[in-house]
This record gives structure tokens, sequence and C-alpha cells, in this order.
């Protein structure tokens, strides 16, 4: 009866949508390097994140969501194009670092926020960009009309730039996460009679982990603590300005991590799992993930699912009635699949995710995952039950050579799919250059 119930209140939500010949809104929010641990809600001690842990509670929790990829630009690759970023051509690196400084996403490679644009969607994106330096590469370029945003990670530039001018250089590390909230709610407000689709990837708690002044001191956990309670603080902003707009109810919003945390900043854990960024273990990619949609989605749900970035962009687009068919002709194939009616709660509905190909930000492909089972690839295969080894310390290949077999045929399978329609949508060969 509950289900019932639920399942009619979606459809009366989305009926009044359309009969107002509205399309939701949506808001896709990204942390830079924050562990699965990192937020209260996700069992951190200290650190105190009451915005986005009453975004959870008012919205579904996902607990086996995996980031794009181990590391920052084939993360974004993943999330926004729905693939796998070796589809693209990726082999190893970020921008700036294991990658030619002429390397990025080319243009011909179909985006989220180009589908949404023609669509009828206003696109707007405000922080961190990392797909490439230089035209035609830029977010302009990729379906955002209107962009604030830094070109690699914090580390790696002094330029803060608004479309194709340069804001400020050098920008302030320590007011950058208040700027791109400024930056979102401002596009909110300027875009709110019309539907929108609003990127914003902050470069918090990305090294170097510098507090606001606002925010110095104020956390249990140091300086660390300092920046993901005010990045937490900030996603409240973007909140508020949706509820003063009255468009809470229209609008979709989705917060994750591009992967796990900074193997250099100690403080950022991700408990209860091994590995870090760079790393194929479940630290490297398994990361925090909250969607809300009122009167649509559950409220106050755990979904348990296994879900990957790159489902948010068929998953998205289903949520907002797009045809995404239409738009993907001719395109790279999208490896993501539609998690919507996954996330309404729809028992009845087969889940459409059961394996999953992990890649080391360095090394190429090194595991799959099958059901709750992870096979490392590698000359001494690693067999792992993650439903009751979370830390994969438990090597079970011994015991299980015959799932070793499948699941080792089974991720040769998928990689030669892949690697049958090679798209060179990367440009630039490696470099070992930071």
């Amino acid at each position: 009866m509950r289900l019932i119930i639920h399942v009619l209140a979606v459809l009366v939500v989305t009926f009044v949508l359309v009969a107002r010949g509205q399309s939701p809104n949506v808001v896709l929010i990204m942390a830079d390097d924050l562990g699965y641990h990192d937020l209260s809600g996700y069992g951190h001690p200290k650190i105190k994140t009451p915005v986005l842990d009453q975004l959870a509670k008012d919205g579904v929790n996902l607990t086996k969501f995996y980031a794009g990829a181990t590391v920052c630009t084939p993360s974004r690759m993943a999330l926004l194009t729905g693939a796998y970023p070796s589809r693209l051509g990726w082999t190893k690196g970020v921008v700036g670092y294991l990658m030619n400084p002429g390397a990025g996403l080319q243009a011909e490679a179909l985006t989220m926020a180009e589908v949404f644009r023609s669509e009828g969607y206003a696109t707007g994106m405000t922080g961190k960009w990392h797909l490439g330096d230089e035209s035609p590469m830029l977010p302009m370029e990729q379906g955002f009309e209107d962009t604030f945003y830094i070109k690699r990670s914090n580390n790696q530039t002094t330029e803060l730039w608004r479309n194709t001018t340069l804001a400020e250089d050098p920008f302030d590390n320590r007011q950058l996460t208040k700027k791109f909230t400024n930056e979102a709610v401002r596009f909110i407000r300027e875009q709110k009679a019309s539907p929108f689709f609003l990127y914003v990837p902050f470069t918090a708690p990305h090294f170097p982990v510098q507090a606001h002044p606002d925010w110095k001191g104020k956390s249990d956990y140091g300086v660390y603590g300092d920046v993901v309670e005010e990045m937490d603080g900030r996603i409240g902003e973007i909140l508020n300005a949706l509820e003063e707009e009255n468009l809470s109810e229209k609008t979709i919003v989705a917060f994750l991590s591009d992967n796990g945390p900074e193997p250099l900043t100690k403080e950022s854990k991700a408990l209860p799992y091994r590995g870090k960024k760079w790393s194929a273990f479940e630290g490297g990619t398994r990361v925090p993930c909250i969607f809300r949609f009122p009167k649509v989605l559950p409220k106050g749900e755990t979904c348990e699912a296994m879900i990957a970035a790159m489902d948010l962009f068929p998953t998205l687009a289903s949520a907002c009635g797009i045809d995404l068919k239409k738009h993907t002709t001719g395109s790279p194939v999208i490896d993501g699949v539609d998690v919507w009616e996954t996330l309404l709660g729809k028992s009845e509905s087969p889940h459409p995710r059961n394996d999953l190909l992990y890649w080391h930000g360095k090394e190429g492909l090194q595991a799959i995952r099958q059901g709750d089972w992870k096979l490392f690839l590698t000359k001494r295969p690693k067999l792992y039950d993650l439903a009751n080894d979370a830390g994969e310390l438990n090597n079970l290949s011994s015991q299980y050579p015959e799932r070793v077999r499948s699941m080792r045929a089974l991720a040769k399978r998928k990689l030669a799919e892949i690697n049958a329609e090679p798209r060179s949508l990367i440009g630039g060969p490696p470099s070992e250059s930071r």
C-alpha cells in the first residue's frame, strides 16, 4: 500500500509539472576528493555536515555509489558523458599530470549539458572544470552557457575564469567555495522562470586545504573539517535559494564526490573501505551520493543498489522526460544505465546494473565487480566478498576458482567491446610532466 501511495504521488507531481509546461530543474553538486567517511551522515564522529545530512533525510541516500573514476579528469568525463573514460580514449592521469597539456575532452563528445541545453534548459557551471585548458575543450564549448570556473585543480592553477574572460589571477583559494556558491545562487535567481541545469563541482576539499576566514577553527577536526563544514554550509545557501524562489519541489538535487580521498590529505578517510584516490580498492571510488526530489523521490530512504556516476546522465534525462536516444545517434556508446526507477523505490523493476569495471588512475583496468563479488584482474587474482568483507582483506580466489574464471571472462568481454569502437576524444599523447 505504501508503494502504491508513493507511485500515485509521483504521478500527480509529474502531471502537474507537465500541465504547467515545466520540466524539473537539476542541480548537480560535486565535492573534490571527499572520502566516503567525511560526512557526519556517513559516520564521521567529528565533522558536522547538517545540511547534507538533512538532504539525505529528505531524499535518498546511496551507500553503494561509485564515482566515475579514481581521479579527477576521468571522473568528470564519466559523469558528463555517461561513458567509461577509456571508451573516450583516456588511459591514465589527469589534465596537467600524466596527460599532455593539450589534452582534454574533445568537442565531439556528447555531454549532459549539451543534451539539456538542446532540450531548452539554461545551463550553468561554477567550480572546477579539469576537462581541458584550451578551445574546443572549455565548458562553454561543451554545453554550458554561463560559466565561472578554474580550468584545473586548485593546486595546478592560479586563474579564475568567467566564460572566456580571466576574472582573477591569482585567486584566493580560501574564497573559492564562497565564490562558486555565490555564482550558483545568482544563476538560480536569474533562471528561475525557466528550466535549468546547474553543475557545481566544488574544489573543496581538494588540497591545498585552506579554510575561509569565517570558518577557520570552527570544526572539531582541524582545517580539513573547517573546509568540509564550510562546503556543507554553502550547499545550504544553494538549497535556501531554491526554497526562496519556490523551486525546491521543482528541482532534482544530486550530491556526490568525484573520487576517494587524496592520499596526501591524511585527515580524509574512506572508512570502512580500503584505499584512497588513484586506487581501484573501494576507498578510491566508493563515495557519498544523495538525491532529493521532494514529493517524487522517497524521503529518508537508503538505496543499497550498485550505482555509478556514469548512470546519472541517462537517469537525470529520464527523470526530466528527455528521450536520450534521439541525441546519441552516432555518438560514443553510453555505458551508464537509467536507475530512476531504483531511486523511486520500485522494487518490482529489476535494477539495471549488476557489474562495474574499475580502472586504477595510472595503471589501467584493475578489477571488476559483479553483484557483491569483486575480482582484481592480477596475475594472482584477488577475489573479495564485499557483502562480508568491506575492507577487501580476505582473498577468496582459491576457494571459488570458477567464479574467478567467469568474472575474468566477463571483464575480458566488456573490455573487448569498449576497445572495438575506439574514440579519440581525449587528444594529446601521455606526458609525465606535472
